[in-house]
């Protein structure tokens, strides 16, 4: 079984989103391995995100997700990766496809609610970010 890391962000965590976008991956035979709640500092946002350093929207990335609590989870099935960038879709709320979660659920480009691993090493390095053994 294939495992992935997922972050329902902090607008969706303040808007009371967390249990409808669990039922979303449940329903779609994604397994939830691991779960928490937590309010991560900016340093540990600047590491988690430190791929995208160079990138013009690292510093603005860093704040948001620092800005408020976020839920982790560990989500395994067949094909989690990609099934889980299915089912969130597009970065962009506006160019997701209709039943997404950030179709659901996002604001914006920046305010979109989840995060989702992009590459299996990218998952392993991602999960033992925050489910450290």
């Amino acid at each position: 079984m294939e495992q992935t890391l997922s972050i329902i962000k902090p607008d969706a965590v303040e808007r009371n989103l967390g249990d409808e976008i669990k039922d979303i991956f449940i329903k779609n035979h994604l397994k939830i391995k691991d779960s928490k709640k937590i309010h991560i500092s900016k340093e540990e946002a600047s590491e988690f995100y430190k791929v995208h350093q160079s990138k013009p929207f690292y510093d603005a990335l860093c704040s948001y997700l620092s800005s408020g609590p976020i839920i982790v989870m560990i989500l395994e099935g067949e094909n989690a990766i990609k099934e889980n960038r299915r089912l969130m879709g597009a970065t962009n709320p506006k160019e997701a496809e209709e039943g997404t979660i950030r179709k659901l659920y996002g604001i914006s480009i920046d305010k979109n609610s989840v995060h989702g691993s992009d590459s299996l090493e990218n998952a392993k390095k991602e999960i033992n970010f925050f489910f450290k053994n």
